[in-house]
């Protein structure tokens, strides 16, 4: 999915790193790789990767796990099958710095989708796709900052093989061992492509702006 084409040659991961290499500067993305790496690699051969080795009998927590062991910072991260526009990035880099943050959209709740509800603090509490009453869904991009970091390995490092990353991170929000406020999206335009007709939707959306 990350080398799906959006416009004329510009795939999904594409746009990712066009737009973080911007916003972050050279030298700040890490792709973490598993399935056809040697391919996203010739895709994107500037970039600094990390392979999962346990690709094939794991999920998105240990490969995020894999991409934190080579980090010390704050640390934005994306899912490789997720459009966004700049304006996407520079909101959570702006909005509530001071937390570790998830992108939501509060005008979407889809069944399939990563869904969250807060505490009465406004805080993230339980992220998952079987939450009740849910307030949102989740976007795919995130950020820990370097203080929340070691929790959130040790959840990482507790969940199952087979859990998403949003496991981990509902062990530490529903627990408040972390604060994680939520960022939403707005009017801007993010899509995480999880099916063809997503897909659809984010090559209309890139087709009117080109156009415009």
């Amino acid at each position: 999915k990350p080398l799906s084409s959006i416009h004329d040659g510009m795939t999904l991961l594409g746009n990712q790193v066009q737009i973080l290499d911007r916003l972050l500067g050279p030298d700040r993305i890490l792709a973490v790789v598993g399935h056809e790496a040697a391919t996203i690699m010739g895709a994107q051969p500037n970039l600094l990767f990390v392979f999962n080795p346990l690709f094939a009998s794991t999920n998105t927590a240990k490969s995020l796990l894999c991409a934190m062991a080579r980090l010390d910072d704050d640390i934005l991260w994306v899912n490789g099958d997720v459009y966004f526009e700049p304006t996407v990035a520079q909101l959570m880099l702006e909005t509530q710095a001071d937390y570790s943050r998830i992108l939501v959209n509060t005008a979407r709740t889809g069944s399939e989708e990563i869904k969250y509800t807060l505490h009465a603090d406004d805080t993230v509490a339980e992220m998952s796709k079987t939450v009740a009453n849910p307030l949102g869904e989740a976007l795919g991009m995130n950020i820990v900052l370097r203080s929340d970091r070691p929790l959130l390995a040790k959840a990482l490092q507790e969940v199952d093989d087979q859990d998403y990353f949003e496991k981990a991170v509902e062990r530490c929000t529903l627990s408040s061992l972390i604060s994680m406020k939520p960022v939403d999206v707005g009017n801007c335009f993010c899509r995480e492509v999880d099916f063809p007709e997503d897909l659809e939707a984010v090559r209309k959306h890139v087709t009117k702006l080109i156009d415009h």
